[in-house]
C-alpha cells in the first residue's frame, strides 16, 4: 500500500521523476520543520534531558506523510545532524548524539521508530480525521519514551531502576507532550494540504 494511500485528495504525479522530486521536497520540508522545532527548547529541573518541540514535528510528519516518507524524513534528519549541521536541540550536531553514551540518543532513535509507526497507522486509516489520529500519535509518543528512557538509564547508570528511569526520562514530559500531540493532531489537515500541494 502506498504510504499516502489514505491522505485526502492526494494527486500522484504520473511522471516518476516529478514524483521523486516532490518526495525530496517533502522530505526537505519535514527535516526543516523537525530541525526548527528542536530549537524550541528549555531545561527542566529534575532531568538531564531538555524539553523540545521535536516530538510535535515528528508526529505531525509521520501522520501527514505516511510510513515511507515519514521514516525517510526522520532518517534524513538524523543524517543531517550527524554530519555536523546543527539541527538537533540547541543547534547541536554530530554522531556522538546517537551513541549509547548519549543522554538524548534514545529519544532521537525513538523518533525514527515513532515516525514509521505513526505513518504506518496513518496508511491504514488512523489519520482520516484529527481526532482519530490522536491514538496513533500517543502510541508514537510511547515509543519515544520507551527508547528514550531506556537509553538514558543505560547512559547514566545501567543499574538504574525502572522507576528512576521513569522519573528522569518520562514523568516531567507528560503534560507538555500531551499538548504537543493535540497540536500535531490539530495541524494534521494542514499537513495533508501541504502534501497535496507539493505533489500536484
Amino acid at each position: 500500500m502506498s504510504s499516502t494511500a489514505l491522505v485526502p485528495t492526494l494527486v500522484r504525479p504520473s511522471n516518476r521523476a516529478v514524483s521523486l522530486v516532490a518526495d525530496a521536497v517533502l522530505v526537505a520540508i519535514g527535516v526543516t520543520l523537525i530541525g526548527l522545532s528542536a530549537q524550541v527548547t528549555f531545561h527542566l529541573p529534575n532531568t538531564p534531558v531538555p524539553f523540545t518541540g521535536q516530538t510535535f514535528a515528528v508526529l505531525l510528519v509521520g501522520g501527514a506523510y505516511g510510513a515511507s516518507r515519514g521514516t525517510a524524513t526522520m532518517a534524513a534528519y538524523l543524517v543531517v545532524g550527524g554530519l555536523g549541521y546543527g539541527v538537533f536541540a540547541g543547534h547541536a550536531s554530530g554522531w556522538d548524539y546517537l551513541r549509547l553514551s548519549s543522554l538524548t540518543g534514545g529519544y532521537l532513535v525513538g523518533m525514527l521508530v515513532a515516525a514509521a509507526l505513526v505513518g504506518w497507522l496513518a496508511d491504514r486509516g488512523w489519520d482520516r480525521n484529527a481526532m482519530r489520529s490522536i491514538p496513533a500519535m500517543v502510541l508514537g509518543n510511547v515509543v519515544i519514551y520507551a527508547f528514550g528512557a531506556t537509553w538514558l538509564a543505560f547512559a547514566l547508570d545501567p543499574n538504574l531502576t525502572p522507576q528512576q528511569a521513569w522519573n528522569l526520562g518520562i514523568k516531567d514530559f507528560l503534560v507538555g507532550d500531551a499538548l504537543k500531540v493535540l497540536l500535531a493532531a490539530g495541524l494534521l489537515p494542514a499537513g495533508w494540504k501541504l502534501v497535496d500541494a507539493v505533489r500536484r
